[in-house]
């Protein structure tokens, strides 16, 4: 029986571990609430899969506390691997058997019901689009299909958490689009809690509220990347399109003037047809917008642009005294 806990979902307290004396993980800390998609972000090396398996309670760490739902990883590793879906990034299949077969004995050894894994094993396979390659071995799968394969795999017991091991290594763009939509709605339909590993910066940012950003082991931060951004003092870039003849500074002196003194804005810089806003925030948006209508300047367009989470990683890592050669 499933018993109740209103606490994290994940939690991590001063978490160490070493192999064969070189450290993997170093004093790390932060916590997952439920529900929440959390990546854990980083290049190769930085520690994303040992933390995997320190949450699994595959392996346990050499100092601090590691615990998914209030149980202890160390202690109470198979209470915990009831309660999680685990995606690896080789996703660990068995080419000999159909896709089925390779959800459904996932079951069968969990001693789930038979009745109750073969029906969700139909649901999953329906689910992710592979109801007609059921029958099907998965040694002739593409990499995008297995990828789906493992993760219905990952959901057939219902975990209430999900950690996944860099889902979309060696997909292609819209393969990875389709696992990272999956990814979303697992958390926005479900509830569930999502941490995912990736050394990928665009998808990091594109469907998590939070992030753990790792270098050699160490967390650079954690937080929500607009959170994040704004500590290392990187700002929004608000791009304006107007008229092709007009050069704000020369033909617009004042209002160049009235903008750049706009509170949030940090610089701004103007040529025929285009004006660049640096600012902290995109809330100077309808000031900016009202400025020009104040002064009569039609707007074609704007656009606001946060801070790339590659502006963002690199800012961070050459804070603590690295450089962008860190990520490979």
């Amino acid at each position: 029986m499933t018993l109740p806990f209103d606490g994290p979902a994940v939690q991590l307290q001063s978490v160490s571990r070493s192999f064969n004396g070189r450290p993997a993980i170093v004093d790390m800390s932060f916590e997952i609430n439920r529900g929440e998609v959390v990546a854990l972000l980083g290049p190769n090396g930085s520690g994303k899969t040992t933390t995997v398996r320190i949450l699994t309670g595959v392996v346990k760490p050499d100092a601090g506390s590691a615990r998914v739902l209030g149980l202890d990883c160390a202690t109470d590793g198979e209470d915990v691997r009831h309660r999680v879906g685990v995606m690896t990034e080789n996703s660990g299949l068995d080419d000999r058997l159909t896709a089925f077969e390779n959800i459904s004995t996932h079951g069968y050894i969990r001693k789930m019901p038979r009745d109750i894994v073969d029906k969700r094993t139909n649901e999953l396979l329906e689910r992710f689009g592979l109801a007609d390659r059921g029958r099907d071995r998965v040694g002739g799968f593409s990499t995008g299909q297995r990828k789906r394969v493992a993760l219905a795999r990952a959901l057939l017991h219902e975990p209430d958490i999900l950690l996944l091991d860099e889902p979309t290594s060696g997909l292609d763009p819209e393969a990875t689009r389709d696992v990272l939509d999956l990814i979303a709605n697992l958390a926005s339909e479900h509830g569930r809690t999502v941490l995912f590993c990736t050394h990928f910066l665009y998808e990091a940012g594109r469907v998590c509220q939070r992030m753990v950003m790792l270098r050699y082991g160490e967390v650079l931060a954690f937080g929500a990347p607009a959170e994040i951004a704004a500590s290392l003092g990187r700002n929004n870039l608000i791009k304006v399109r107007v008229a092709p003849q007009i050069n704000l500074d020369l033909d617009k002196p004042i209002l160049a003037k009235s903008i750049r003194n706009l509170d949030g804005v940090v610089a701004m810089q103007s040529t025929k047809g285009a004006v660049e806003i640096a600012a902290t925030t995109d809330e100077v948006v309808p000031a900016v917008i009202a400025a020009f209508v104040a002064d009569d300047v039609a707007i074609y367009s704007v656009a606001s642009e946060p801070p790339s989470m590659e502006d963002v990683y690199f800012a961070l890592s050459e804070r603590h005294g690295g450089s962008a050669d860190a990520w490979s």
